[in-house]
C-alpha cells in the first residue's frame, strides 16, 4: 500500500479551503497572510491529533461537503457544530474519529457557529509555498476546493485504543456578544462623542463578508479624512468616508487608506469568524493600547 493515500470531493458548498497558521513576513510583497479564520478551533484539532500546531486543515464555511477517504486514518473535527454523518449514520461533530477504508464523511447543517475544522494524523501532504500550505489565488495552485479535488495524506493503519473519556470541544466562547478591541492608531482622532458611540453600538454583521473582510451595517458619523496608504492587518478595523465598519480578516490586503480605529486580537478574529450574517455583538475597547510596532 502506498504510503500516502487521497481524500476525494465528492461534493463541496462555497468556502472549503486548506488553511494554516498562514505566511506571515511578506506583506511588503502585498502577499497576505492567509491562515485559519478561527486559530483556536484549528489548534485544538492538531492538538488532539498530536499533530505540529501550524499543521494545515480544511476550513468548512458552508454546509454541503462530502468526501471520500481512500486509506485509513484518524481525523479530528472542531469549531462550529454541524450536522455530521459517516456513512449515512449521525455521529457527533467534535473530537477523534477513526477512518477506515471507502468512508466517507458528509456536513450538513450548522447549528451553532459558522466554520468547522478537520484535520487529518500528520497532516494533508500539500505543497509548502512561502512557508504556508494556505490556499490563495495567485499563489497555490489549488484555491477553494470543488468538486472532483484530490488531498493526499498520510496512511494510519493503527487507530488510538477506544477508552471510556471523551473529550468534549468548549464552544461557550463562540456564544458571546462581545469582542474585545484595542484603540488602533487613529482611534485617538475620534470625538469622544464617537468613540463613546462606538462602544454603546450593537452592530449587525452584513451579509458582505468573506475571509478577506466583514462589513458591519451600522453607520458610524465620520469627519476623518482619508489617509494615504498605511499598514493593515488581520484584524484591522477600519472606517470609511461613508461610516462604514470593514474588519479585515485573513485574506485581507495589506494596506489600506481608511482610518485604522480598532485592531481585534487573534481570538477576537476566531469569535467573529464563527458568528454568520445578521448576528450582533458589541465591542469592548480595552484600555491599554496595542504595541505600536504592529503598524
Amino acid at each position: 500500500m502506498k504510503e500516502n493515500q487521497s481524500m476525494s470531493i465528492l461534493r463541496t458548498g462555497p468556502g472549503t479551503s486548506v488553511q494554516d497558521l498562514g505566511r506571515e513576513g511578506f506583506g511588503q510583497y502585498g502577499i497576505p497572510v492567509s491562515g485559519a479564520m478561527d486559530r483556536i478551533s484549528m489548534r485544538w484539532v492538531n492538538h488532539l491529533l498530536q499533530n505540529p500546531e501550524e499543521e494545515a486543515v480544511l476550513e468548512i464555511s458552508q454546509p454541503g461537503l462530502k468526501i471520500h477517504f481512500e486509506s485509513p486514518t484518524t481525523i479530528c473535527i472542531a469549531g462550529a457544530k454541524a450536522n455530521l454523518k459517516l456513512n449515512d449514520s449521525p455521529i457527533k461533530s467534535e473530537g477523534l474519529l477513526s477512518i477506515k477504508e471507502g468512508d466517507e464523511l458528509s456536513f450538513g447543517s450548522f447549528i451553532l457557529g459558522a466554520r468547522v475544522y478537520l484535520g487529518v494524523k500528520k497532516g494533508f501532504k500539500v505543497p509548502t509555498l512561502l512557508n504556508s500550505k494556505s490556499t490563495y489565488p495567485g499563489i497555490t495552485e489549488l484555491g477553494m476546493l470543488k468538486k472532483g479535488d484530490l488531498l493526499e495524506y498520510a496512511s494510519i493503519q493503527e487507530h488510538p485504543n477506544p477508552t471510556w473519556s471523551r473529550v468534549k470541544f468548549d464552544r461557550n466562547w463562540m456564544n458571546s456578544n462581545t469582542i474585545e478591541a484595542y484603540p488602533g492608531p487613529e482611534w485617538k482622532e475620534l470625538s469622544d462623542t464617537t468613540k463613546t458611540e462606538i462602544q454603546h453600538t450593537t452592530f449587525t454583521i452584513s451579509h458582505l463578508q468573506n475571509r478577506m473582510a466583514f462589513q458591519l451595517e451600522e453607520l458610524i458619523p465620520n469627519s476623518l479624512s482619508e489617509m494615504a496608504t498605511a499598514a493593515v492587518y488581520p484584524g484591522t478595523v477600519q472606517l470609511t468616508s461613508g461610516g462604514k465598519l470593514i474588519i479585515l480578516m485573513k485574506d485581507a490586503q495589506v494596506t489600506g487608506g481608511y482610518p485604522r480605529i480598532l485592531q481585534l486580537s487573534e481570538k477576537s478574529i476566531a469569535q467573529l469568524s464563527q458568528k454568520s450574517p445578521y448576528q450582533q455583538f458589541s465591542f469592548k475597547i480595552k484600555k491599554a493600547l496595542i504595541s505600536q510596532s504592529l503598524y
